[in-house]
């Protein structure tokens, strides 16, 4: 257990950073599961549109340290190939 100020206060920052974590992750994941439905349904205009806005959020999450920079690039390229092949 901590013994420490210091300690103590990095356990309670530490827990509320991972709430705020896993909300911005499930957000990326709403918006990426939007463009999978879509493209799933072969709406290519759709696809295209949720495609737009997960971009930002991809973008936000490598932004604020919840992504890989290189785990967001690769999600967005694969998405963006599948929209283009419809």
């Amino acid at each position: 257990m901590a013994n420490t100020p210091q300690a103590r206060k990095r356990i309670r920052r530490n827990e509320n950073r991972a709430l705020i974590n896993g909300n911005r992750l499930s957000r990326i994941r709403t918006f990426v599961k939007k463009v999978e439905s879509a493209l799933a349904g072969g709406d290519k205009d759709a696809a295209a549109a949720a495609l737009k806005e997960a971009q930002p959020e991809l973008a936000r999450g490598v932004a604020r340290g919840v992504l890989h920079k290189n785990t967001a690039s690769r999600k967005l390229s694969r998405l963006t190939k599948r929209v283009a092949a419809l």
